[in-house]
């Protein structure tokens, strides 16, 4: 069994979610989607949208039409869905979801009430050809965001077994369309039992995550039950084509001494790690920190997104996004942006870290943050030490 330190599984880490290497920026977007498995979506922009970020902490200051692009495209490159949470999944991986489809299917309840109309939806989807809500009455009722028509609910619920797929958006606003005109024929016809589809996907997340505990494996999938079972049985008997691993420091797995408390990616043990990363901001939803508990074990980093904290209660801000460099975590920025200037409300370093030795990282992370969303400009209003902000000198770019 392969024993690695804390700082090699970090640095595999890294690799595997396409921070370093000399293959890192190879293939743009496109790759970039199929080399982490699912890509979280999420209504928030504050910068610019998460799966945005999530291409830009990786490959730089690429356009971002050029991003939209590679995500949604006709014909279709990916299709969203159910995974870690709402993600960009690529059109591949159709067929790996499956037994979550059947699962909705079984249980045929969504956070409200299927309507009984959804037959009707389904079929106006294959006549009229793809739609939004607003082609069958909108979105809502009225009523708070939660508050759903019944024509959301349905299109959402026909979303869920897979009648429908949404492989692009307008405005934000998903596009639905019949399956059949979607999925490429011979993934649509593939029909995958539970446990083929959760052995694939284990593969999926165990090369997406680099090493990864059990817990990691089952929150990259959010697998219950039944499902984390076959997850189990996938790992014990190597189905899932990862090798088992012992990380000094991490959590002991609950059996024996010298038991793995970790999987690994055989291919990515088998590399060699070579080059650096670009300092970056990194999305809240992105992959390599979506996990709070892995993200405190990987790089000693307690975070805790603060959005729906009350404003007088919070600590480092609204939508703060971690600052990468060196291969740590060495801060946290909370950003918004006034006309073409980008405010850093709150810019913190890690307790331990001298601001002299990471001042610089931290003002190249801003002003290529800000060059990429089209700034000109930044500024910072705090800064956790005080003492950072005379070094922080924000009169030209990184």
């Amino acid at each position: 069994m392969t024993a690695l330190t804390p700082d090699e599984a970090r640095r595999l880490i890294l690799r595997a979610q396409g921070f370093v290497g000399a293959d890192a920026r190879r293939g743009g977007p496109h790759a970039m989607l199929r080399r982490l498995g699912a890509i979280q979506l999420d209504t928030i922009s504050v910068l610019a949208r998460s799966h945005e970020l999530v291409a830009y902490a990786r490959l730089g200051a690429v356009g971002r039409q050029t991003v939209e692009r590679a995500y949604w495209h006709n014909p279709a490159q990916s299709f969203e869905y159910w995974c870690h949470a709402a993600c960009i999944l690529p059109i591949e991986h159709w067929p790996l979801f499956a037994f979550r489809r059947r699962a909705y299917r079984e249980r045929r309840f969504r956070w409200h009430e299927v309507p009984d109309h959804v037959d009707k939806l389904l079929q106006q989807a294959r006549d009229s050809g793809p739609l939004t809500t607003s082609d069958v009455g909108g979105a809502k009722n009225g009523g708070p965001w939660w508050d759903w028509s019944e024509s959301k609910i349905g299109l959402e619920w026909l979303l869920d077994i897979g009648e429908l797929v949404c492989a692009r958006r307008v405005g934000w606003r998903r596009v639905y369309d019949v399956a059949e005109r979607v999925v490429p024929a011979e993934l649509l016809d593939q029909d995958l039992t539970d446990e083929e589809c959760i052995t694939r996907l284990a593969a999926v997340a165990g090369r997406s995550l680099g090493v990864a505990t059990r817990g990691d494996l089952i929150d990259f999938l959010r697998l219950t039950g039944r499902h984390s079972a076959i997850l189990d049985e996938a790992l014990r008997s190597g189905a899932a084509g990862l090798v088992p691993v012992r990380v000094a420091g991490w959590p002991a797995a609950p059996k024996a001494a010298g038991s793995p408390n970790a999987w690994a990616d055989p291919a990515l043990l088998e590399s060699e790690t070579r080059g650096r990363h670009r300092t970056t901001l990194v999305s809240p939803f992105d992959s390599l920190i979506w996990h709070r508990g892995r993200t405190e074990r990987v790089f000693g980093f307690n975070y805790q997104l603060e959005l729906y904290v009350p404003k007088h209660k919070r600590v480092h801000g609204y939508f703060t996004m971690p600052v990468l460099a060196g291969g740590r975590l060495i801060g946290r920025v909370d950003p918004a942006r006034e006309g073409s200037t980008l405010v850093a409300r709150q810019l913190s370093l890690e307790p331990g870290l001298t601001s002299a030795k990471w001042v610089d990282a931290l003002r190249d992370a801003l002003w290529s943050a800000a060059e990429w969303v089209g700034c000109d400009a930044v500024r910072v209003e705090r800064t956790d030490p005080p003492e950072l902000a005379p070094l922080l000198t924000m009169t030209g770019g990184a």
